[in-house]
């Protein structure tokens, strides 16, 4: 049993003043605050899809310095960016309003058929709480692609590119992470992307053969040793800190968003979907939480507040908890309550990493780099 005292470091973390905890970061976009508390109905139930968007101003001024230059270095594998023209600003006449909208239209439709040219949509891979995947290939060479169709709707917010041109931020995201050749990096490639005025296209690539870890868990429950949770955590934390240095927050980093490559003796990990992903700095807050709820770092609930290091360190511990007790449920309150049962079966060295990323206090959670240096991966 994971026992603490509770109460004690709760009251060190509502000490901390009020005003660390102000930031003019703290616009909503979608989404709202929410405390924990009993008729909070469905905010901490186990589902999976449940999402709260939220994305901050400074978003939009750290993509113009940077999501032009990843867009440049991933020009081989994207060859055009289709995108929606303005309506108008509300005081154009009539004719020109329908020949701004017949033009979109008309936009639209042409990238609607260079989508259809170039790829080949297969089955349905999954859903999530912003859009649906579907397995597909690139037709000039047979690639396997996922292609991600996300509704006008769940695309939250947009930021401004160089060229001052409004992209969604998943895009700005995965173009800002994008490391050239598909496959070099810890993250999935986007190879292309079409706005199509009601959904929103993402083509990544897809790595084949490949399953979730949530699937690998379960598939593999009584053969995942401590050995294998520990190859496995050290890649999805170098992901993490890869996104760190680049300035990416993903925000909701679980098993069902790590890919695992099965192709090989030893898994390798890919880290998808920045649905929820935000530009981030060493001084970034947020309010709103945006993820799973069972993933909330505790944090949130003493000042409605939380960071992009210590969520992820948190987040982290989830994964591997769950890694290495066969896909048990993991849900923040657990730890809260101070019922989240530890194996005693791990080493030492695992229930000790665990322990420190489950520190209540934020300030006391290792940083990303501190825990690749972790004994446990001596």
């Amino acid at each position: 049993m994971f026992k603490r005292n509770i109460k004690a470091e709760l009251k060190g973390i509502a000490e901390l003043p009020d005003s660390s905890m102000n930031s003019a970061e703290d616009c909503m976009v979608r989404g709202q605050k929410r405390k924990v508390s009993d008729d909070d109905e469905g905010c901490f139930r186990p589902a999976k899809e449940i999402k709260f968007f939220h994305h901050v101003l400074n978003d939009e001024e750290q993509a113009s310095s940077s999501v032009e230059k990843s867009k440049e270095s991933s020009t081989d594998s994207k060859e055009k960016v289709c995108k929606r023209k303005a309506t108008g600003d509300g005081k154009a006449s009539p004719a020109k309003k329908q020949k701004s909208l017949d033009q979109e239209e008309k936009s639209v439709s042409v990238c609607s058929g260079e989508f259809k040219a170039k790829y080949v949509e297969l089955h349905k891979l999954g859903k999530g709480g912003c859009g649906t995947v579907f397995a597909g290939y690139r037709k000039e060479d047979n690639f396997p692609v996922a292609i991600k169709h996300i509704p006008e709707m769940n695309v939250p917010c947009k930021v401004k590119a160089e060229n001052g041109k409004q992209i969604p931020m998943e895009v700005a995201a995965m173009l800002k992470l994008a490391a050239g050749t598909p496959g070099s990096s810890a993250t999935v490639s986007l190879l292309d992307w079409f706005d199509l005025s009601k959904e929103l296209i993402l083509v990544m690539e897809r790595p084949v053969p490949a399953v979730d870890l949530d699937k690998y868990i379960e598939e593999y429950a009584d053969t995942i040793t401590e050995e294998t949770a520990k190859v496995i955590l050290k890649q999805v934390i170098e992901a993490a800190k890869e996104l760190e240095d680049k300035n990416v927050f993903h925000r909701d980093i679980k098993t069902d968003n790590i890919l695992i490559e099965t192709g090989s003796i030893v898994p390798r990990v890919r880290l998808i979907d920045f649905g929820v992903s935000c530009f981030c700095n060493k001084h970034s807050r947020y309010t709103v939480f945006a993820g799973t709820p069972a993933y909330f770092p505790p944090e949130w609930t003493i000042h409605e507040s939380y960071r992009p290091g210590p969520t992820t360190v948190w987040q982290l511990g989830a994964v591997l908890y769950k890694t290495v007790h066969a896909g048990a449920f993991f849900d923040t309150l657990y730890v809260l309550e101070g019922s989240l049962e530890i194996s005693a079966r791990l080493s030492e060295n695992c229930q000790g990493f665990l322990k420190m990323c489950f520190n209540l206090d934020p300030k006391r959670r290792p940083k990303l780099k501190d825990l690749l240096r972790h004994r446990w991966f001596r």
